[in-house]
């Protein structure tokens, strides 16, 4: 298997060992699934299908960020308390991805519960000398690391941009660099708090991440992923604090997955152009969704259309046609086994899921039995309604 490493800006031999860790940014939990989380959560699904599938142990930890600035100002427009908010978002969460048969995590962590173990890391922080404290705050000092920037290489001025867009105050005066992050803050009136040397506080959320990997899987995992939007800051935060605590490189492979587009724009909870996964499964079955979103390459942004649906179904219903059919060849006679191993060879390019899905097509069309296929891409062939 090649797949494309962010921190090499290029396609490379993967290499682990028979457990393969690999971390994924989860949900914050204050709005419903849309297009651009599933697709994205479709695409480490696939990944780690094919990991099982060569005979790897996938150890898959997806998190839930269920306190931070945005679960907290929508639980204030709503009044309700942030934790029911959470509660409530994250079932439907767990029923669009269970619809849309994606493996279910090894383990699913709550920045919550994990206090701790936050404010531990935070305070080995500090003795490696790269946080500095003020005013009950404490910040992570990007000057301590050397290579701060390198995973995302965009460069000082874009980087104080986006660390603005995403509300990390780059002209906090008690910040001796403006693209310092926030690791402990003090509470506002009515958020939640905990105890701390540093004073009564919340942690940030590069710090909550930071915490949950390093917990579950270690100080030094297979695969981080995530949307490319979280590269810079969230990505390259964490990245920061977890080797200036270790002294070893936290991730041998960083992966993204691209923006899905809506009117020209990315899709994004920020805008609010955005389609969401329980209305369309109220149109069509949630395969159909799953296919329409999986024929795009992770990596390339795409602009979603509902025409796209159409076609999905189109070639679902062409999949199934041959599905435990009389005229189906049986999956495990030579072309059916070929099949799989040319999808298993498309996936290994760097999870190449289109031309994985052409090619079924292309056996579909000779009345050979996709299913087997199929099943490695997450496509449940079998009939809902």
């Amino acid at each position: 298997m090649h797949i494309y490493d962010t921190a090499r800006g290029e396609a490379v031999p993967f290499v682990a060992e028979d457990r393969v860790s690999m971390y994924v940014c989860g949900i914050t939990p204050y709005d419903a699934t849309h297009l651009g989380h599933a697709a994205t959560y479709i695409a480490y699904d696939v990944l780690q299908r094919r990991l099982r599938d060569l005979g790897h142990e996938v150890r898959y930890v997806r998190n839930i960020t269920d306190v931070d600035d945005s679960i907290l100002e929508a639980a204030r427009r709503r009044g309700i308390h942030y934790l029911d908010l959470a509660f409530g978002e994250k079932e439907r969460f767990d029923s669009d991805m269970a619809n849309l048969n994606t493996l279910a995590p090894w383990s699913e962590p709550r920045a919550t519960g994990a206090i701790p173990e936050i404010r531990g890391m935070i305070d080995e922080t500090i003795r490696a000398g790269s946080a500095y404290e003020v005013n009950g705050s404490v910040y992570f000092d990007t000057m301590s690391v050397s290579d701060f920037g390198g995973l995302s290489r965009l460069g000082f001025e874009r980087m104080k941009t986006l660390s603005g867009e995403w509300g990390e105050q780059p002209d906090d005066p008690d910040k001796r660099n403006p693209l310092d992050f926030v690791l402990w803050r003090p509470s506002r009136v009515g958020e939640p708090h905990w105890e701390s040397r540093w004073g009564t506080g919340r942690p940030g959320w590069h710090v909550e991440c930071s915490a949950l990997a390093t917990r579950e899987l270690g100080p030094v995992i297979d695969i981080h992923g995530g949307g490319v939007d979280l590269l810079y800051p969230h990505h390259e935060c964490v990245k920061a604090q977890c080797e200036a605590i270790s002294g070893q490189p936290f991730v041998r492979y960083w992966i993204h997955h691209a923006m899905v587009h809506l009117d020209g724009h990315k899709m994004s909870k920020s805008l609010g152009n955005l389609v969401f996964v329980h209305e369309l499964a109220d149109r069509v079955e949630p395969m159909v969704i799953r296919l329409a979103l999986s024929g795009h390459h992770y990596r390339m942004p795409w602009q979603w259309s509902d025409s796209l649906l159409a076609s999905a179904e189109q070639q679902l219903e062409l999949w199934r046609s041959n599905r435990g059919s009389d005229t189906a060849r049986d999956p495990r006679q030579p072309d059916a086994t070929a099949l799989l191993d040319h999808v298993r060879e498309r996936l290994d390019d760097d999870l190449d899921v289109p031309a994985a899905m052409a090619l079924i097509d292309e056996a579909a069309q000779a009345d050979v039995d996709v299913s087997a296929a199929a099943d490695l891409l997450g496509i449940d062939l079998t009939p809902t309604r």
